[in-house]
């Protein structure tokens, strides 16, 4: 048996990885690709299969999946150019004639009205179409996202966004990377749509409270509206088009669309995902 990893040189797809290794797949089994190999020294180190992949590029693709039996399909980073390069990649998976195919999505991607959903809506429906073995792990948001603004929010008091009172439900990557080993390891697992996401949701306003809690140090979540959240990625140097999605995604989360009660991923992984306020605490300690 052969996994291939796409994308491996990323923070999801390293942990991923990661996570296939510890639940004892032999490293000779693994496939990790990325455009630039050397950032899979370590790995290729430890015995995994080291191979160069490029989205836009069929043949290094096709080259990648050789003797591939699951692939677990990292969706690529690049938005707008997303579509083409993923059915490059269902192609090769159909040339290759793997088991399984599974793809990391978006949050009830079948009628969500994230901008960011378009890419993966498509995807999906390609995927199907292909007849291809499936599974798609729709991910909510990172933890990451928010404790990495942890710095921020302590040397200004303020959090900011446009999210209202929406619930996030998010989870960190290596959680969600648990999940995706599990799903490309295991058998019988085909034609399955998982919702992932954390099973502690929380508010912007409540992200504010957790790091008042833990440092003592008021910070407060200030809702803006859409525009005006636009104009604070612009004034970051972030591009308008760019800036619009990133606004819209917490257009989303007033809306309730990043709010994933479903308990795929806690059940996936075996245990309670990670909170807020562990995710929180470990950044502090670092």
């Amino acid at each position: 048996m052969s996994i291939v990893v796409t994308g491996a040189t990323g923070q999801l797809g390293r942990l991923a990885v990661e996570s296939l290794l510890d639940r004892g797949i032999p490293a000779r089994q693994v496939v990790a690709t990325g455009r630039d190999t050397s950032k899979l020294a370590d790995f290729e180190a430890r015995g995994v299969d080291v191979r160069r992949m490029e989205f836009d590029d069929l043949a290094s693709i096709k080259a990648a999946f050789t003797d591939a039996n699951k692939v677990l399909f990292i969706s690529g980073s690049e938005v707008g150019q997303r579509v083409e390069q993923h059915r490059n990649v269902v192609d090769a998976a159909v040339s290759a004639e793997v088991e399984l195919l599974a793809y990391t999505s978006i949050p009830n991607a079948d009628n969500t009205r994230l901008l960011l959903a378009a890419e993966h809506r498509a995807t999906e429906g390609y995927i199907r179409e292909s007849g291809l073995p499936f599974a798609f792990l729709r991910n909510s948001w990172y933890l990451e996202n928010y404790t990495g603004r942890l710095a921020d929010a302590l040397a200004t008091g303020v959090v900011t966004g446009a999210a209202g009172n929406g619930l996030i439900s998010a989870a960190t990557r290596a959680d969600y990377a648990a999940a995706a080993a599990t799903v490309i390891a295991d058998d019988g697992l085909a034609g399955n749509v998982y919702e992932l996401g954390g099973d502690q949701a929380f508010t912007m306003t409540e992200f504010g409270e957790e790091i008042t809690r833990q440092t003592g140090k008021t910070v407060i979540y200030q809702d803006l509206s859409i525009d005006d959240y636009v104009a604070t990625f612009v004034g970051l140097g972030i591009p308008d088009v760019a800036a619009k999605v990133y606004a819209d995604a917490d257009a989303g989360i007033a809306r309730g669309e990043l709010y994933v009660p479903s308990g795929d991923l806690s059940r996936l992984i075996g245990r309670p995902t990670t909170s807020l306020a562990q995710a929180l605490a470990t950044t502090l300690a670092r």
